[in-house]
């Protein structure tokens, strides 16, 4: 017999947050009820989805399979109901051995934690220029590198960063989109022009919003300015009041149309460790203060928070409702990987959803109409 549960409290829908029930029969929700009397529940938002993490609770994307699962169980504490485990800049060979553990990892993950949808390669296609704590040893040019070299990473690939001003990058950009892969335009030195050329050609996202890009220069406008202007593309924003001043966050919200804001974590592997030392990719980096840089240079490295931090803060700044936060960080991301059957709180969605207390941290996270534990 298919289980049926009822949630009671202030559902975050799309446009509004009502109070009332959920029904959920077996994995999906089969109605919402609006009843006032549900008001002092807690709120009841769709599944976070993370699409660009590196890492979790001492847990790396690009370690064992044991580590994988680590990740997705930490990152299920935080209300996230999918991600894509991201590889940094590394070789071809091991980002080849990368996907094969995520491929072989995502039949057997855990049910009790986080989905994985595929998984993210940020890089190898970067600038030198705007490489960030990315390794620019291994940066590599897109028309240096013949196609049959790519194959073996295109299964489960579901996004990727290319920056659209090196040689071969618009070839390389429509052959990528052609086969499903979604191109996100980042760690680029690229000009407005060379940027909408990317867009153009088939990119549909942008990675981490103003960082590890050129920008809003009102005499030599770059990516940002082309990212925040072409209304179809997504935009990525690590929401940590680091990597974007809060100050920001209002213009990047106001500049893209609904929905085209995309709440990631770029989390480091020490996220949630508290202070040391340890490794992204082969850089060496440190978590003091809050922060995580590379030893060498002191360039910011990831982030420490998870989604959850990252829709709390938006709110209480200021800068956007809870159903406009709650969307950011679920349904946009959905969006983007073509993904229609959850992110909202309706009926016939998936039953992937995050109960939060008043201060929106996360009570409770349920995937596929079952609380994870």
């Amino acid at each position: 017999m298919t289980e049926t549960s009822v949630l009671g409290g202030r559902l975050v829908l799309a446009d509004r947050v009502e109070a009332g029930r959920i029904v959920v029969t077996g994995d999906r929700i089969a109605a919402i009820e609006a009843d006032d009397a549900e008001g002092g529940g807690p709120f009841l938002a769709p599944g976070y989805v993370d699409v660009h993490v590196h890492g979790w609770g001492g847990h790396d994307a690009m370690g064992d399979e044991a580590s994988l699962s680590g990740m997705a169980r930490t990152l299920a504490s935080h209300g996230v109901t999918g991600f894509l485990p991201s590889a940094v800049t590394a070789p071809l060979a091991a980002l080849s051995g990368f996907a094969d553990r995520v491929r072989r990892w995502i039949s057997t993950a855990p049910a009790d934690g986080a989905e994985p949808l595929g998984f993210n390669l940020e890089g190898p296609f970067i600038s030198p220029r705007k490489a960030g704590a990315q390794d620019v040893e291994f940066a590599l040019i897109p028309g240096e590198v013949g196609r049959a070299r790519l194959e073996a990473l295109l299964d489960g690939l579901r996004l990727t960063t290319v920056a659209p001003e090196l040689e071969g990058s618009i070839a390389l950009i429509g052959w990528l989109t052609e086969r499903g892969v979604r191109v996100s335009l980042g760690h680029s030195a690229a000009t407005a022009a060379q940027a909408a050329l990317g867009y153009a050609a088939g990119a549909t996202s942008t990675t981490h919003l103003f960082n590890g890009m050129s920008g809003a220069d009102h005499h030599d406008p770059g990516l940002a300015v082309a990212a925040l202007t072409t209304d179809a593309a997504f935009v990525e924003l690590i929401a940590d009041g680091l990597h974007v001043d809060q100050a920001m966050w209002p213009m990047i919200l106001r500049s893209k149309p609904e929905g085209r804001v995309i709440l990631v974590s770029d989390a480091a592997p020490l996220a949630g460790t508290g202070e040391g030392r340890g490794w992204l990719g082969r850089l060496e980096v440190e978590v003091r203060d809050d922060q995580c840089r590379l030893v060498s240079g002191g360039n910011l490295a990831s982030s420490l928070i998870a989604l959850d931090s990252a829709v709390r803060n938006l709110v209480m700044a200021g800068s956007a409702s809870l159903p406009v936060a709650a969307a950011a960080a679920g349904r946009a991301p959905l969006a983007l990987l073509g993904i229609e059957d959850r992110g909202r709180i309706a009926p016939g969605q998936r039953a992937d959803v995050v109960e939060l207390d008043d201060d929106l941290r996360v009570l409770r996270t349920m995937r596929q109409g079952r609380w994870i534990a």
